[in-house]
């Protein structure tokens, strides 16, 4: 029950099926399912689950492990990155015509870094009523075991499986650094590419602390610390195994270079003005407020000439 504040009233936030069936549904209720340990699913999960028409499943076999764990015999539907957008149409209209549709990710909270985005937009532009089951989320888990700074962050999930590319969107992220952002980052990526992957990382974001949090809430959960560079070589040593989460510390107070100063500032006068570029710069690199300044002038006269 929620109580407003100003008249005393108390509303009723479950998700009961009123007297004539389901109406007190949502036409989607987004359910956040266990990352791991099956035991990590709320009564109020389960009820949404267990009341609506169909739920929407990422994989079906995947699912069906926790439905079956909670006796939940509602029929359930595949919607994946391969049939979202052609499913799309008749969802909806199923949807105005009166029927409940809850969705679900192999694991974790729908959308992040799942399929469903698309339904969403979808239900949000025919008018029709949304709701979600908040539950767990490894992404927010792993931030909060790392030990690193916990707000403000940045949520990147995978970054491209090539290196070249994968080093490509690591710069764009460190150019917007230089350009004032300071923000820990957090990532996903497959056991395979983890050594890799922060190999990459150390070469381009440079010496940091981070953290790799392995198979979160399940018997074999790992959290492993220590810098870019030392994690990388354990990596490469040691096979992981299991869905990985990777924390990566904000830049600290760093010496830039004439080049780094001159990347820096060329980003933020693609968007801001030169006093609040050079402001922006000179928080992040540490430089004085009047250097960047005038360098900020000369890069601004030399873009018009």
């Amino acid at each position: 029950m929620n109580q407003d504040p100003a008249s005393g009233d108390t509303q009723d936030l479950t998700l009961q099926p009123s007297s004539a069936g389901n109406l007190a549904l949502p036409a989607l209720v987004l359910v956040s399912t266990p990352i791991g340990n099956l035991q990590d699913f709320s009564p109020r999960a389960k009820q949404a689950l267990a009341s609506v028409d169909v739920i929407l499943c990422e994989d079906t076999r995947t699912s069906s492990t926790l439905l079956r764990a909670h006796g939940i015999p509602t029929r359930t539907q595949a919607l994946h990155e391969h049939n979202e957008q052609a499913r799309i149409p008749a969802l909806i209209e199923s949807m105005r015509s009166g029927a409940h549709y809850a969705l679900i990710s192999d694991a974790g909270t729908p959308l992040v870094s799942d399929p469903g985005y698309r339904l969403v937009r979808a239900a949000i532009a025919a008018g029709l009523r949304i709701s979600g089951i908040p539950g767990p989320n490894a992404a927010l888990l792993a931030l909060t075991l790392s030990g690193l700074p916990p707000h403000p962050f940045l949520f990147s999930a995978f970054l491209p499986v090539k290196s070249g590319a994968r080093q490509a969107a690591l710069a764009g992220l460190r150019a917007a650094e230089m350009a004032g952002l300071s923000a820990t980052h957090i990532f996903y990526e497959a056991p395979h590419r983890l050594a890799e992957f922060l190999a990459d990382a150390a070469a381009v974001l440079g010496a940091r602390e981070a953290a790799v949090c392995r198979e979160l809430t399940k018997h074999f959960e790992e959290v492993r610390r220590g810098s870019l560079d030392e994690l990388s070589r354990h990596y490469a040593a040691n096979q992981a195994r299991g869905e990985i989460c990777i924390i990566i510390a904000p830049a600290g107070a760093e010496a830039a270079t004439a080049e780094d100063l001159d990347t820096a500032l060329r980003t933020a006068l693609a968007g801001m003005s030169v006093k609040d570029a050079a402001a922006a710069v000179a928080t992040a690199t540490g430089l004085p407020k009047k250097q960047v300044y005038q360098r900020a002038l000369e890069l601004g006269r030399a873009a018009k000439a």
